[in-house]
């Protein structure tokens, strides 16, 4: 069963979460159960969650700029070439004429 919970918000907060809310189409009581929920929810159960923290030297705006760090850092490899390296491709069917 929901009860009933009176919240205050300054102007600033309620017009965020006005926006926030109107923005992905939900109410401004289905945004507010949302966060409650994300604030007090363990780590524990989400194991993204519970990576946080376990590396150490990543850049700090890691999170802003992850593919411009990505795109810097990975290296596509091109794939190998049909046949032996460096061979010609064959023409099939082409074969020299025998003369007799």
């Amino acid at each position: 069963m929901k009860r009933p919970l009176q919240v205050y918000f300054d102007d600033v907060e309620l017009s965020r979460l006005e926006s926030w809310a109107e923005s992905h189409g939900w109410t401004k009581s289905q945004a507010v159960r949302a966060a409650v929920r994300a604030l007090t929810s363990p780590a524990e159960r989400d194991p993204l969650l519970e990576l946080s923290g376990m590396v150490d030297g990543l850049p700090a705006d890691l999170s802003q700029r992850f593919d411009h760090y990505l795109n810097a850092t990975f290296v596509a490899e091109r794939p190998p070439p049909y046949g032996p390296q460096g061979a010609a491709p064959s023409k099939r069917g082409t074969r020299a004429r025998v003369r007799r």
